[in-house]
């Protein structure tokens, strides 16, 4: 559904994309990451045809977007950052009008607006002037904007950003909802975002691609995947050290706190070991009562600074 093949953007001497390869198959939200000016935005508007590339391409189902960017337009839903609209028109007014210039009239029109007016709960502020909502509500109305015509991708700017928690969970809910019958990209600083929804990620920093893969496949990377964390009584810590550093696929054993009557350990694996069930019979062998054992999955957060403050520039994949 979307095919980006060596796109590059310059502004002057400025690169804020740098030859980025990419595609989007229907079913997939794809979370796009990437510290402030990575070149997130500026890949986003060129996909939806409101920045021309300066060198390589994009396509939206097979549609070049400097060919036909209206035909790109027509395929997709576009939340762009900050999500302009007409601050003295209201919901109910926006809407309409975006109904029109999509072309939807008579009752088809009144249907899809009352249909994304439910989606994203906008009826108490259906006729109030744009301008005087608040940041989470404006964020609304740019997403029922942006779904009202049904497209085949969609593509979001920070889409909760000035959303409570409560509201979060339900745009979350809706992405999750869509996802089965369109491609989505949804740029975000929230990681937690992209563990709740994403089936896949992308990392970018200075306009480079550096890392593709599920969440699941990027949080394998961090320092702390896989790593054991255990508690023992505080007569049996020698005892755990010396036993855990032995046992094969065990790279170190570090003392993390003593909590009460308990001490607790990090076991560190070597790369892609699992070492739960080794290092447990050891234990049980020696007699020693393991009071806490849990497995700690990684943090999506150590990946993003591990690989946005890589400074040779060079691609990682997960």
């Amino acid at each position: 559904m979307i095919e980006l093949k060596g796109l590059s953007k310059h502004f002057g001497d400025l690169v804020a994309v740098d030859g980025i390869n990419m595609s989007v198959a229907k079913g997939e939200v794809l979370g796009f990451l990437g510290p402030n000016g990575a070149g997130k935005s500026t890949t986003m508007k060129m996909i939806a045809g409101f920045l021309e590339p300066t060198l390589g391409s994009a396509s939206v189902g097979g549609i070049d977007v400097t060919d036909d960017p209206v035909g790109v337009k027509r395929r997709i839903g576009y939340l762009p950052e900050g999500a302009p609209t007409y601050g003295d028109m209201t919901p109910r007014r926006f809407l309409d009008f975006i109904a029109e210039i999509r072309g939807f009239d008579g009752p088809e029109r009144k249907r899809r607006i009352a249909e994304v007016v439910e989606k994203v709960i906008l009826q108490s502020v259906l006729d109030q002037p744009i301008e005087t909502l608040s940041k989470g509500f404006k964020r609304r109305v740019g997403l029922a904007q942006a779904i009202l015509h049904d497209p085949d991708v969609l593509i979001l700017d920070e889409p909760t950003d000035g959303l409570d928690p409560n509201q979060k969970h339900h745009v979350r809910e809706l992405i999750r909802e869509m996802a089965p019958q369109k491609a989505i990209i949804v740029s975000t600083h929230i990681l937690e975002e992209v563990e709740a929804v994403c089936s896949r990620a992308v990392v970018i920093a200075h306009g480079k691609l550096l890392a593709d893969g599920t969440p699941d496949a990027l949080m394998a990377m961090s320092p702390n995947h896989n790593t054991l964390v255990m508690a023992v009584g505080e007569a049996d810590v020698q005892k755990f050290a010396e036993t855990a550093i032995r046992v094969d696929g065990v790279k170190g054993v570090d003392h993390i706190e003593k909590a009460g009557e308990l001490a607790r350990f990090r076991v560190l694996p070597q790369p892609g070991r699992n070492v739960v069930q080794p290092v447990s019979e050891a234990l049980r062998e020696v007699n020693i009562d393991i009071r806490e054992l849990y497995v700690e999955r990684g943090q999506l957060d150590d990946v993003f600074r591990q690989i946005t403050t890589q400074t040779n520039g060079g691609a990682a994949n997960a």
